[in-house]
């Protein structure tokens, strides 16, 4: 195969016309709102203050700032379009390149290399026309050559596909397995029953004792009714409202002391793990009208989409054992003889999270779950060892779950890696091709 150097110059001719946003030529034209990574357009009304360049059908069009990631298509439409000048539009020879070669030339490092090497700043300068078209790189001569080469590399993209779809399917089961996990737990499906355990029952007793020696005044909850029950438990564990077990939103004995509190704030979501859903940091001051919270207690988000990422924390390691947090917050307080673990396990139940979501309440984008909701719910309630027994399970199974997923998307940076160096090698001359390795 023969390869040639070549100025971009000398097949891509930019369009050098710029309008202002205001021109009436371009009044009636949509405008490009992005091209996303996988160089599909979007096309927008929306008005916007940046001058315009014009876009027609079968122009080349790259982001300037994103071109290197895949930002960049080949418009088909029938009419005329504009883009902010944050893009760059060029007419192509048909003659001297295949147009799907230099697009994934592009996206190559090899392009990145060339930037490096000839532009200032590189590939972090916003790529304008001025920049693209004098740079010089080398291509195979002919189009049948180039044809040749992108045969080869969709060829054996289309192999890295099929490991990238694996590995998301794996995430999905690994996703899916760790809602069955906690789902089995609230049905007394992952520790043996051990009939010489005190039924919940009496438990439950004793809670309900302990609670009115508290001297808290609360609304009676309603009894439950046999309709009320979703599925089957354990003989000797009993159901129960959770504000039966808890109390809900309690304060605190030093509420409005300065210097005192902590504030929660949200950390990526993750799908069970008790230590990173919140992050617990010192204020300055704790101000009337917040949710505290001490050592132990468990916190839950309330509001979208928080609550819908079930993001929630049992609370640990306060210096001082107390704090605060936004009224976005709802803090459960076990009784004594609830391990609290369990009930964070409850809470990010995904049948209790898609009931919650029916039930929100408010705006768009800004509805809450009721605190009714929370006190009302019905928890299936095991008998303290078996709480104890679950929870240590669920941790099991949940850092199996962990590593099967770090694994995964180690693989699945691999194949990234291999995606990136089966193009350089594509593009690169006298460079013979090598089979993919499985990940």
């Amino acid at each position: 195969m023969n390869w040639r150097k070549v100025k971009l110059g000398e097949i891509l001719t930019d369009r050098k016309d710029r309008f202002k946003p205001d021109n009436k030529t371009i009044s009636d034209l949509k405008r490009i709102d992005k091209i996303d990574f996988s160089g599909n357009i979007f096309l927008s009304d929306k008005p916007s203050n940046t001058d315009m360049i014009l876009v027609k059908k079968g122009d080349l069009v790259i982001s300037g700032i994103n071109v290197e990631k895949g930002a960049m298509s080949v418009y088909q439409g029938e009419e005329d379009i504009i883009a902010t000048i944050h893009y760059s539009s060029y007419e192509f020879d048909k003659q001297k390149i295949d147009i799907e070669f230099l697009k994934l030339f592009l996206k190559s490092s090899t392009f990145k290399q060339a930037l490096k090497e000839q532009v200032p700043g590189g590939i972090k300068t916003e790529i304008k026309p001025k920049h693209l078209l004098p740079l010089t790189v080398e291509f195979p001569t002919t189009l049948r050559e180039q044809q040749a080469i992108v045969e080869d590399l969709i060829h054996k993209f289309s192999q890295l596909d099929d490991l990238s779809s694996a590995h998301s399917s794996q995430l999905d089961l690994i996703k899916k397995i760790r809602k069955q996990i906690l789902s089995d737990a609230m049905r007394g499906k992952l520790a043996p029953q051990n009939p010489d355990d005190e039924p919940a029952s009496e438990l439950l007793k004793r809670i309900k004792t302990e609670k009115t020696k508290l001297g808290k005044k609360e609304k009676p909850l309603p009894e439950i009714k046999p309709e009320e029950i979703p599925f089957e438990i354990p003989e000797n564990w009993t159901w129960c409202r959770l504000g039966e077990v808890c109390i809900v939103n309690p304060r605190n004995k030093a509420d409005d002391e300065t210097d005192s509190g902590f504030s929660p704030m949200p950390l990526i979501y993750s799908e069970y793990n008790r230590n990173l859903d919140f992050e617990i940091k010192k204020w300055k001051q704790i101000k009337s009208g917040f949710t505290h919270f001490a050592d132990n207690d468990v916190i839950v988000a309330k509001i979208t989409p928080c609550f819908q990422n079930s993001k929630a924390a049992v609370v640990k390691g306060l210096p001082n054992k107390i704090g605060a947090g936004s009224t976005e917050l709802y803090t459960f307080r076990a009784l004594n003889n609830i391990v609290p673990e369990y009930i964070y396990a409850f809470v990010k139940n995904p049948d209790l999270l898609k009931e919650g979501e029916r039930i929100m309440r408010g705006v768009a984008g800004q509805q809450r779950v009721p605190r009714d909701f929370f006190e009302n719910k019905l928890i299936p309630l095991p008998p303290l060892s078996e709480q104890q027994c679950i929870v240590s399970k669920i941790d099991e199974l949940m850092e199996l779950c962990d590593a099967l997923e770090v694994n995964v998307r180690n693989n699945q940076e691999y194949v990234q890696m291999l995606y990136k160096e089966v193009l350089r090698e594509g593009l690169q001359s006298n460079t013979g091709s090598k089979p993919i390795k499985s990940a």
